[in-house]
């Protein structure tokens, strides 16, 4: 029997094992089905002694839970909680735990099939027994066996939860059942946000509808496709359905929203959102735009020192005005109704809130505009005119608001 001491040797002989030019098909083929195996055995051992930390307490000594004890030795957040889960269910799945002890499955795939077993217990309208819960497992695991991914284990576990779910008079099957809807979300390391959200099929499809609609590629200023990825798209979308919302209902009203931005008064560049943390002064420039910000100015104990004024927002009368003649977004074409209200002059330069310095915006144009070198001017023609960043145009060619670009090239003068 080997013991804990020999992982050491057996991972430096791991170490001293190499691969060269020499190496044949073959042979890379029979290593690489030994390193899953190896791959598999350690994912499992991992997880019996996850659970193994975990009943000692060795996280709690520390102050700490064994997810971030885990966290801490190096896992990823997503990896140390799929070993508690997997370690977890060693008890109750000993079918699944034998086979993850040979090293014939995947640390993923028992991930998948602990959380399809517990999927199916919660649509069963009884409490599942041992021998269900064999059959359950064996379905699953013949599932992987037959080459599915954890994805469509997954599936087929929710396939099991609706027959179990459609046994019961009126039963819904999980797709329809808005009982279990979940969003979750959290600020990453590089201060962005992770949304995960599982939703039924009526939320499902008013989102997906909704999104469908407003991410619809639109050309760039000169004609060309739209640059935008269809990830970038659908969050672009998101960003005008928070914005539409914000509004309800209401295009030329200004956005209910409240964003609370704190600006230290000795060091405006460490402005930071309440949720989000930290902001560049780009983007303190751009939100001091259209949404309704709450700025507060503090001091170095962050003492507020002075709110904002209200006059940074444009009012609905300007709004108006603002539709009628640009009608759209003045860069892409967005309807006016998506669109932002942006300040020419910004305003954190003692822009005006006025017709003469705003313009209508889409978020994602409002953020070329803000971020990427593109630059509005008025007109003597009293419109507004686009002057694309040098990497999209060397000559920077002024370029006519998207309602107007029917203008020939002899408009151009009328350009500031």
């Amino acid at each position: 029997m080997r013991t804990a001491g020999d992982l050491i040797g057996i991972a430096d002989s791991l170490r001293e094992c190499h691969f060269d030019d020499s190496t044949t098909g073959r042979e890379a083929y029979e290593a690489m089905r030994s390193v899953v195996t190896l791959r598999n055995l350690i994912d499992h051992r991992a997880a019996v002694l996850a659970g193994m930390l975990d009943r000692l307490g060795i996280a709690k000594d520390h102050g700490r839970s064994t997810r971030e004890l885990l966290i801490v030795m190096g896992f990823a957040p997503a990896v140390a909680a799929r070993l508690l889960r997997a370690s977890s269910s060693m008890a109750s799945l000993p079918t699944l735990c034998a086979h993850a002890r040979d090293g014939a499955i995947s640390g993923e795939h028992v991930d998948a099939i602990v959380k399809g077993v517990n999927h199916i217990a919660t649509r069963s309208p009884e409490p599942v027994d041992d021998e269900a819960r064999h059959r359950q497992v064996t379905d699953l695991l013949g599932q992987f066996f037959s080459g599915a991914t954890p994805a469509e284990v997954t599936a087929r576990a929710r396939v099991i939860g609706n027959e179990l779910a459609a046994q019961v008079d009126g039963g819904l099957p999980a797709a329809e059942d808005r009982s279990i809807n979940t969003l979750d979300h959290q600020v990453t390391d590089d201060g962005r946000l992770h949304v995960l959200a599982e939703l039924d099929a009526e939320v499902g499809e008013k989102l997906s509808s909704a999104i469908e609609e407003l991410s619809a590629p639109r050309p760039e200023p000169d004609g060309s496709p739209d640059s935008r990825t269809p990830g970038r798209r659908r969050a672009d979308a998101l960003e005008t359905l928070l914005d539409i919302a914000a509004r309800g209902g209401e295009n030329t009203s200004a956005p209910r929203t409240q964003v609370l931005l704190t600006v230290p008064a000795d060091a405006p560049t460490r402005a930071s959102l309440q949720f989000m943390g930290s902001i560049t002064e780009a983007t303190l420039r751009r939100l001091s735009c259209d949404a309704t910000v709450t700025t507060v100015l503090v001091d170095g104990e962050r003492v507020p020192l002075d709110m904002s004024r209200d006059k940074r927002l444009f009012p609905a009368h300007i709004r108006k005005a603002l539709y009628v003649r640009d009608r759209c977004c003045v860069k892409c074409g967005a309807p006016a109704s998506r669109t932002q209200a942006h300040h020419i002059k910004h305003w954190a330069d003692d822009g005006e809130t006025c017709l003469a310095n705003g313009c209508l915006l889409c978020p994602s144009c409002h953020a070329d505009v803000h971020h990427n070198g593109w630059d509005v001017v008025i007109g003597t023609d009293s419109h507004p005119w686009l002057i694309p960043p040098a990497t999209v145009d060397p000559r920077r060619r002024p370029l006519p608001a998207y309602n107007r670009r029917t203008m020939t090239v002899g408009d151009l003068p009328l350009a500031a």
